[in-house]
């Protein structure tokens, strides 16, 4: 029991250590660092670069990686992003960290290949000492782990309490306001705390690298979501808590991993491997049934006074008249050029099967029924305002369940489809009514950890994988070619598009305009905001699950690994980058999806292939510049030359800024989205 404590004891230090650093760089600069994994991983992925593969001393490496390189990575990523974002909104601050952790982990295959990789070493030198203590062994690695979480913990409490940068950063930390009026310059502030969090998280990855290996980025996202646990039962805030929770979650795990049946067990690993996701529900539940999790903004009453944006009567946000009835009535031709110019890639898609070789209209049948998933983003995130970090996994029950009912139950796989459908919308509903009441950030979190829990057990079971293979999917007797394929997808997509659309300009639609603009303000109308959030969240849901369903017909197979929420978070920043209130955003984000890395793989060396993921994640981190998406920016253009090509002149809204209040804010939201 001694020896499973204290390799627990490794485990909840570098958990400690994560929760340490995401904790004091959101309450310091506001952020939440979803790319804290990814950034660990390129820190150990060099550090493994320069001792087994450059021959260099452990001392010089670890200086060089986690002293010199993690510090410049912190204070090069807040100059191009990070200060940014000090005012951005929620989703733009959670969109552009993940967007980093996309884009790290391509750049780093990229710099260093992807060579198989058996054993990563630590900061002992190899072979690595063994000593025994009353019979218990412990090796040289986990000593230092050990001297380095309490070096961390002593180091970093007498800087914080003791010293005159640690009150320089509580002060930052009460309120950014006050600070500067106090002659401190907060981004000085903010760029010494990125440089310690990226400091913490190499030590944190290069500490985990021999338990977790470096040879794949998801063990490291994995292991800062179990540090997002910890986090949470902070409240984001309380770094004492967020230190003591990671100690016990690793000591925790190591005595179940003792005290049940043996690892081989799938049973006994999946309890193991839930243990950080219970955490954060059961404090997530805990929370907010105290009514103690909606609050995300870090600082005093006078920089949330700064913040503030409220809303005038929701009842107001209705567009002003559009053209007027002569103008409406000019003509088929003209309402046609309106339409094309509104929806091009609808155009495009269905020019494409017609011109292109059988080899890419495939491609093209692939991409649609992901924007098929990718408008479950645009109701939920465009419209509803709402994170979701695991819309792949109602995909996921979505193409899972149809390929059971087909394949198992011999029934249409249409049939499937509406079945995957329903079932992902009742966890749908579910999920929304554990997240409605929440944060942003505490939903960013909370779906994260539910499509982690999903993938790493649920999916895992053998019904699913069938030994690797996955469940066979029979296309429909009248979809048998991919062209026919194509054409039937994208009707379906036509067809849920016109649904958001009409909800979009419903007064269900100006209530989620009020609720996106302020719940408060929404409540002060009439709005029941708990129970339109749950069933926006049921019907994204069912539209993710519906274009899981579609995607494993065009598959053939239903893999569990194709709906990884790693995978997810990439598909999060692809639609989110090209714009999350357009429809036809979501059918070009689906597109660039599939025939961007297709193009790379059939004309550019293999080496590249990381290339296209880098290029979504960077994307993503642009979105910090324009926050509308680069569809949504482009579609603005596009819709003003239909307007001077067709003589209605420019609506009264367009080409305003938002000056005019957020009623004319959402004005031009509504037909941005169009």
């Amino acid at each position: 029991m001694i020896a499973f404590i204290l390799a627990g004891l490794v485990l909840g230090g570098i958990y400690a250590i994560s929760a340490a650093s995401i904790v004091v760089t959101y309450v310091s600069a506001g952020v939440l660092n979803f790319a804290f994994g990814a950034i660990a991983f390129f820190i150990a992925r060099l550090y493994y670069y320069l001792v087994a593969q450059a021959g260099w001393p452990v001392w010089a490496s670890a200086i060089l990686a986690i002293a010199i390189t993690g510090p410049l990575l912190g204070v090069a990523l807040y100059f191009a992003l990070f200060r940014f974002l000090t005012h951005a909104q929620a989703i733009t601050k959670v969109v552009a960290t993940i967007g980093l952790s996309v884009a790290i982990p391509a750049a780093t295959e990229l710099i260093f290949g992807n060579r198989a990789i058996l054993t990563s070493p630590g900061l002992a030198p190899q072979p690595v000492r063994v000593f025994h203590v009353g019979g218990v062994a412990v090796t040289l690695d986990q000593l230092i782990a050990y001297c380095c979480v309490a070096a961390v913990l002593a180091i970093g409490t007498y800087v914080l309490r003791r010293t005159h940068v640690g009150l320089m950063v509580r002060a930052r930390v009460d309120s950014k306001a006050m600070t500067s009026l106090s002659g401190i310059s907060p981004a000085r502030i903010a760029v010494g705390v990125w440089a310690a969090g990226t400091f913490l998280a190499g030590l944190a990855g290069v500490l985990a690298a021999p338990v977790l290996n470096v040879s794949s980025v998801s063990n490291y996202t994995v292991i800062t979501a179990s540090a997002f646990a910890a986090v949470v039962a902070a409240k984001l805030r309380s770094l004492p808590l967020a230190v003591g929770i990671g100690l016990i979650m690793g000591v925790a795990g190591s005595l179940l991993q003792w005290s049940l049946p043996s690892v081989s067990s799938q049973v006994t690993g999946d309890i193991i491997a839930a243990i950080p996701f219970a955490m954060v529900v059961i404090f997530l539940l805990y929370y907010t049934w105290r009514k103690t999790v909606t609050e995300e903004n870090p600082g005093g009453t006078l920089d949330r006074a700064i913040d503030v944006r409220t809303i005038t009567s929701w009842a107001q946000a209705r567009p002003s008249a559009g053209p007027d009835a002569e103008g409406r009535l000019r003509g088929l031709a003209a309402r046609a050029l309106r339409l094309a110019t509104q929806n091009p890639f609808v155009v495009i898609t269905a020019i494409l099967p017609l011109v292109l070789s059988a080899y890419w209209v495939g491609p093209v049948a692939e991409g649609v029924a992901i924007a098929i998933i990718f408008l479950s983003f645009t109701l939920l995130t465009g419209e509803g305002g709402m994170i979701s970090l695991c819309q792949i996994t109602f995909a996921g029950i979505g193409g899972l369940a149809t390929a059971q009912v087909n394949s198992t139950y011999h029934l249409p796989v249409l049939l499937g489809v509406a079945v995957g459908g329903l079932l992902a919308g009742a966890g749908g509903l579910i999920v929304g009514t554990l997240t409605a009441r929440m944060g942003n950030l505490y939903a960013a979190l909370a779906t994260l950890t539910f499509g982690l829990l999903f993938s790493s057990i649920v999916f895992q079971f053998n019904v699913f994988l069938q030994y690797g293979s996955g469940v066979t999917v029979a296309r429909p007797s009248f979809a048998s070619s991919n062209v026919t394929l194509t054409y039937v997808t994208l009707a379906l997509f036509v067809l849920v598009s016109l649904f958001i659309a009409a909800i979009r300009r419903s007064t269900s639609g100006l209530a989620l305009s009020a609720i996106r603009a302020s719940e408060t303000g929404a409540r002060s109308a009439g709005i029941s905001v708990v129970r339109m959030k749950i069933v926006i969240w049921t019907l994204a849901a069912t539209i993710a699950g519906i274009g899981g369903g579609m995607y494993v017909i065009y598959t053939g197979a239903a893999l569990p690994q194709s709906f990884d929420t790693i995978i997810g978070l990439t598909w999060f920043a692809v639609v989110i980058t090209n714009g999350r209130r357009s429809n036809n955003a979501a059918l070009a984000a689906g597109l660039f999806y599939v025939l961007i890395p297709q193009l790379f793989a059939t004309y550019l060396p293999t080496a590249w292939g990381p290339l296209p993921t880098l290029l979504f994640g960077a994307g993503a981190v642009l979105l910090a510049r324009n926050p509308d998406g680069i569809i949504t920016m482009n579609g603005r253009q596009l819709a003003a030359l239909a307007q001077r090509l067709t003589g209605n002149g420019m609506p009264p809204w367009k080409g305003r800024t938002h000056g005019g209040g957020p009623a004319s804010a959402v004005a031009t939201e509504l037909e941005d989205a169009r």
